[in-house]
């Protein structure tokens, strides 16, 4: 029988732990998420330096690294975010070796491919949609970021992408964490600090990948500006040198961020690296 000081001490850690945020850099635009109790994953790519993404209408790209970590090495989940369905987010080892059950949330593209590969419990959200969970009295808000793939023509050839902002919210903290998703910097993204003009943590997806020579995701510059535009306390770059599609390597935007003189906004995660924070007191408390 456990003792009653015994319970108000496991109490008390659990409320500690509750309190702090995590993330571990896999690789890619793969993340390991612990906040406030919820283990997230996003974007599942396992694929292994040399083995090749399929990018739809033929195209392939070779990835230059390995993930930081197996997928059978990930704790159980209590979510998975996928920005969109392509090979470099979600590969055919997730497709085989992700639990059927775990909640997935994306586009109505990519959650209705993937329901009909057996995936029970996957869930579609338009831009500024929210679902919300929760967990042991922690709340998280999953809300859909708008995205832009691609300029003109080529967006109809590539799927619907979008980005996250997470509010996780615990009797004792709050913390608002935007993913950018694969986006290029478009006006939409304008309306995101509108809304939400306290943002603690940013995971901005750069590369500066090219397809058919066209720019579709966030390059040295661009990155730049979305850190600038959506003005987050902490920003880490994912989504960069992976791939042979990526063209803008990361060393670009960190001297991007040095020239601006934002050095202290960014933090820099090689794969396998973890970040911790804390989570503040609630807003207006």
């Amino acid at each position: 029988m456990v003792s009653r000081s015994t319970e108000v001490q496991s109490s008390h850690q659990a409320a500690d732990q509750a309190m702090q945020g995590s993330l571990r850099f896999i690789g890619t635009a793969t993340v390991l998420l612990r906040v406030a109790g919820f283990r997230i994953l996003t974007d599942p790519n396992f694929l292994h330096k040399g083995e090749r993404a399929r990018l739809g209408y033929g195209l392939r790209s070779t990835r230059r690294t390995n993930p930081a970590i197996e997928i059978n090495q990930l704790p159980p989940l209590d979510l998975i975010l996928l920005s969109h369905l392509h090979d470099d987010h979600f590969d055919r080892v997730a497709e085989r070796r992700l639990p059927r059950e775990t909640p997935l949330i994306s586009t109505e593209h990519a959650a209705g491919a993937l329901r009909g590969k057996g995936f029970e419990r996957t869930h579609a959200l338009q831009v500024w949609q929210s679902t919300e969970i929760a967990k042991d009295g922690a709340h998280l808000r999953v809300t859909a970021m708008p995205g832009k793939h691609a300029p003109g023509p080529l967006a109809a050839l590539l799927p619907p992408v979008t980005g996250f902002m997470l509010d996780f919210t615990t009797a004792g903290g709050a913390l608002c964490l935007y993913i950018s998703g694969d986006t290029l910097v478009h006006d939409d993204l304008h309306e995101i600090p509108r809304r939400y003009p306290d943002i603690e943590l940013a995971l901005l997806h750069l590369g500066g990948t090219r397809v058919l020579g066209v720019l579709v995701t966030m390059d040295a510059r661009q990155g730049l500006t979305c850190l600038r535009l959506v003005n987050p306390r902490i920003a880490i770059p994912i989504h960069y040198d992976d791939y042979t599609v990526f063209r803008s390597p990361l060393r670009d935007f960190a001297r991007a961020v040095h020239d601006a003189g934002l050095d202290q906004r960014v933090r820099y995660l090689r794969h396998g690296d973890s970040y911790t924070f804390s989570v503040p007191p609630p807003r207006g408390a």
